[in-house]
């Protein structure tokens, strides 16, 4: 499974989200929208939202710190 995490570094919730996959040893790519106006257009694209995080796993988006939809995405 791709992870993929838009995110900005002064976003709690951005932290939150990037500690708990290192926590739980799952990978996955950090994508600092702050910083690449790209991948903040491509965010965008998949989610509707300007708000982040935004949490793509293969394609299953989450807005947001959303542990639930997040480890129910994962199997978890």
């Amino acid at each position: 499974m791709t992870i993929e995490v838009y995110s900005t570094p002064s976003c709690p919730y951005c932290v939150q989200a990037k500690d708990y996959f290192k926590e739980n040893n799952i990978e996955f790519v950090d994508h600092n929208v702050a910083e690449d106006q790209e991948k903040a257009q491509e965010m965008v694209k998949k989610s509707g939202q300007m708000g982040v995080p935004v949490i793509d796993m293969d394609g299953t988006i989450v807005v947001g710190f959303d542990k639930a939809k997040i480890n129910e995405a994962l199997g978890l």
